[in-house]
């Protein structure tokens, strides 16, 4: 197969980043309400083949637009993301807007208030275009869902976009829009970004604020989807901060966000070169040793590490099945004949582990955390593939050769980093022969999200050359 490119042919609007946009919103040589149409017309383009999106909301962002446009012709702009087009995931409380969790249990009633991030955004003048498919109650590292459907891969239609911020991956690989907001509780953001050949952060835990609580409690996270690292650092800023809804973010005391430029050489990096469970595709270990190889080149010290303590798979099943467990629960008995098959058996495992069980793995978690933040210490970033596989037939949870079960199996790069909260961001950094993306990670201490972003855009110029 030779590789699509997702944005061959789109209006040049689309390919703008946030940077370039206020400039020319400034200038007055742009207004917000040219953009905004230019990328729901994307959306509305690319859906019907690659379903990326629940619905465009196309009164809503042309009036926010004209809003924005206001505010810069009198050189009052709200913030730098002032009219930048935004998709939200259909997991997110929006104002007016039907939230479903992508599951036919939900109340198609709009909700009647932002979700903090998204109330940062709006304050910011960020320009909500539509909304984006996830799996059923976000649950698999896929996206497919009775009540939407399957979301494709752009690059090619007949693989998954990987999930569960699915449909935020491909809006932002086909210029659908400038942010997108994810989330991510074992790799929600990072698969999909790594299948689709996007940048997507999963920050630190408690640097966007979270409300209302995930049932999959503080493995899950917010953050950012973009094509580039400068634009996922913007957006990171804007959602970022204290909200005094969210009791599990403490006292929300992070370090900021302005951090200067990476200088690769003379840094100290561990590369995790193999996952706890699974095994690694070929040609993405092929290409992520290309890249490390690079690394080392640029000046960076780097050495092969392994991820302390044991039994991760089983750690992360015992958080991430109860808490489906506790999400089905909400659902009335005779209202689940309909739910996704795969979620309802991992809620019933999910249901048998008892409180002992429980209390245990959370033990456990708090030991592998304890180890985790030493080796960030040792170690300016860990760097690894960002998924361990490329992109797979779509409509699967998993490829249909027999090497996995469970989507936890293939995605062992990504789940451990919810266990341990840190910040983690793939980039784009090759293709395979059939011209899939292949993805690279990096890792850095709890806090670290800047120098991280940092990092990331370094190596985006590294691997460009």
């Amino acid at each position: 197969m030779s590789k699509i490119n997702p944005l061959s042919g789109v209006n040049s609007l689309c390919l703008m980043d946030a940077a370039a946009l206020a400039k020319a919103y400034a200038a007055g040589d742009l207004s917000p309400v040219e953009v905004a149409t230019a990328t729901m017309d994307r959306a509305e383009e690319i859906n019907p083949s690659l379903n990326a999106f629940t619905f465009v909301d196309r009164k809503g962002a042309l009036e926010a637009a004209a809003a924005s446009e206001k505010r810069w012709r009198a050189g009052e702009p709200l913030s730098d993301a002032d009219g930048i087009p935004t998709t939200l995931k259909d997991i997110i409380w929006v104002d007016g807007w039907s939230v479903r969790y992508g599951s036919r249990t939900t109340s198609a009633e709009p909700y009647r208030t932002d979700a903090p991030a998204v109330e940062r955004m709006r304050a910011a003048g960020a320009v909500f275009i539509g909304q984006t498919t996830t799996p059923e109650f976000g649950w698999k590292a896929v996206t497919d869902s009775a009540l939407c459907g399957i979301t494709r891969n752009p690059v090619d239609p007949s693989k998954g976009s990987g999930g569960s911020s699915g449909g935020a991956a491909v809006a932002a690989a086909t210029g659908a829009g400038v942010f997108h907001l994810g989330t991510d509780g074992g790799g929600s953001i990072r698969v999909p970004a790594s299948f689709c050949g996007i940048v997507g952060l999963k920050p630190t835990f408690g640097r966007v604020p979270a409300y209302p609580a995930s049932a999959f409690g503080t493995v899950a996270h917010l953050g950012p989807m973009t094509r580039s690292a400068a634009d996922a650092k913007l957006m990171l800023k804007i959602m970022s901060g204290r909200d005094l809804r969210d009791w599990a973010q403490g006292a929300g005391r992070l370090a900021p966000l302005d951090d200067e430029a990476v200088d690769l050489s003379g840094l100290k990096i561990g590369y995790w070169s193999e996952p706890p469970v699974g095994a690694v595709d070929a040609d993405v270990k092929r290409i992520v040793d290309s890249r490390v190889a690079d690394l080392k080149a640029a000046g960076a010290s780097v050495e092969p590490i392994v991820l302390p303590g044991e039994n991760h798979l089983d750690l992360f099943h015992h958080h991430w099945f109860t808490g489906a467990a506790a999400r089905l629960a909400l659902v009335p008995e005779n209202e689940r004949a309909g739910i996704d098959p795969g979620f309802l058996d991992i809620a019933a495992q999910g249901g048998r582990i008892d409180a002992k069980g429980l209390i245990a793995a959370q033990v456990r978690r708090s030991e592998f955390g304890v180890a985790m933040d030493p080796l960030l210490e040792t170690y300016d970033f860990v760097v690894s593939p960002g998924t361990a596989i490329p992109a797979f037939e779509a409509g699967l949870e998993f490829p249909a050769d027999g090497r996995y079960q469970r989507w936890t199996e293939w995605a062992a790069f990504n789940f451990p980093i919810n266990l341990s909260q840190q910040p983690a961001c793939v980039i784009p950094c090759g293709a395979t022969p059939d011209g899939l993306p292949v993805s690279f990670q990096v890792i850095g201490a709890r806090g670290a999200d800047a120098r991280v972003l940092s990092a990331a855009a370094s190596l985006e110029v590294l691997f460009s050359r």
